[in-house]
């Protein structure tokens, strides 16, 4: 293995309080990263930095960890542009409008499942994501599902079992049957392909009776629970989220001062997802009322063909800070560290001695360039596990 050192950064987001200047995102000014092998080995101010095989000057600018997807979908074919351009003409969104995704999809073959991941992988890495999450959820039948999983985890570790996506369209007249074949032979198919369970709690797709049988099923299959929560309307899925301990909750749009309350401590992470709102012009997520409460808070890009088909977490950033209360240094730490958290890892989402070097260089000083100038493509190199691979 050869050691490299990235040097003159004119700011280096460590997400290590101690390292830096002792904010949550423990800045280091006119810093250097070493890295070797895959992993981080040292960091500190520039002119400090040891003697390397290969050095690479930063000039000047911003380093930051690389970005950390934590929900996504892309196990998927087909599009659903028909669906956007209705609801950007006055259709609002509900949640039946997977079934279209589902059809498509289980038309599909292997190949081109694989293909399309693979492309929105290759995406989301130019814009900096070094990890992410993706689920099933667009098969509805034992076959597709597993079929889904086994393409995922082809591409992640971090799979999702997601059966309980909608009741399936086979099972219309018969939701109970429905939640039965997914916490039965579904899920034995599944489960040796994931990592996390997950359910849709929202109406139109599961209650909370459904969504607690679901998720305890996995977990008695070794599967941990996340859930997505409270998207359309108040409902019972934070709560549910954080008596079974799942890693997260995620779009948490519909909050009451419970669901707040239990967030903020509790274990569960609040995955918040903007593209969803600005997809589907609903109401924003409020991001600073559970940042006030003490809530862990992730943000991701939700990928997905139906109501948020962006891969880019530096959008969701700009999102975040100009509609959801989050400051630039918020949404920067959230879309890291917060949805490393969501993952319940500690290897990733920060630029510390002994995580994994996964690193971006900006094209700008700062990393409230994110916010400061959206739309822009700031993201001028990427390491993945020690490797540059943009």
């Amino acid at each position: 293995m050869t050691t490299t050192a990235v040097t003159h950064i004119a700011s280096l987001v460590t997400n290590d309080p101690s390292l830096g200047n002792g904010t949550p995102l423990g800045l280091i000014q006119d810093a250097a990263v070493v890295i070797d092998g895959d992993r981080i080995v040292w960091t500190g101010e520039s002119s400090k930095a040891p003697a390397t095989d290969n050095v690479l000057d930063a000039a000047g600018r911003a380093v930051i960890p690389g970005f950390v997807d934590s929900h996504s979908h892309l196990v998927f074919a087909g599009d659903r542009t028909k669906e956007f351009n209705a609801r950007m003409s006055g259709q609002p969104y509900r949640a039946g409008g997977i079934r279209t995704t589902v059809a498509a999809t289980r038309a599909a073959s292997d190949e081109e499942l694989s293909a399309n991941v693979a492309r929105y992988l290759a995406e989301a890495l130019r814009q900096g994501t070094t990890t992410f999450e993706t689920k099933s959820g667009y098969g509805l039948t034992v076959e597709d599902e597993a079929r889904a999983l086994r393409i995922a985890s082809r591409h992640t570790d971090e799979v999702t079992y997601l059966g309980a996506h909608i009741v399936s369209p086979d099972y219309a007249d018969d939701p109970a049957g429905y939640v039965d074949l997914v916490t039965g032979p579904m899920l034995e198919a599944c489960a040796p392909h994931a990592r996390w369970i997950d359910v849709f709690c929202e109406q139109g797709a599961f209650d909370g009776d459904q969504a607690r049988a679901i998720l305890t099923a996995g977990r008695a299959k070794g599967l941990h629970p996340r859930i997505h929560a409270n998207q359309l309307t108040y409902g019972p899925g934070v709560q549910l989220a954080v008596e079974l301990d799942a890693a997260s909750a995620d779009h948490c749009t519909h909050l009451t001062d419970a669901d707040v309350d239990a967030l903020g401590q509790g274990n569960t992470v609040a995955t918040l997802l903007p593209g969803a709102e600005f997809s589907t012009r609903a109401t924003w997520p409020d991001a600073r009322r559970l940042l006030d409460a003490g809530a862990t808070v992730a943000l991701s890009t939700d990928c997905n063909p139906g109501s948020s088909f962006t891969s880019s977490v530096p959008f969701c950033i700009a999102l975040a800070v100009r509609d959801m209360g989050m400051t630039p240094d918020e949404a920067i730490w959230s879309a890291t560290a917060g949805g490393a958290a969501a993952l319940r890892r500690t290897d990733i989402g920060r630029i510390a001695p002994g995580a994994r070097a996964d690193l971006v260089l900006l094209d700008a000083p700062s990393h409230v360039h994110l916010a400061y100038r959206p739309g822009v493509p700031l993201v001028s190199a990427v390491w993945k596990s020690g490797q540059r691979v943009a």
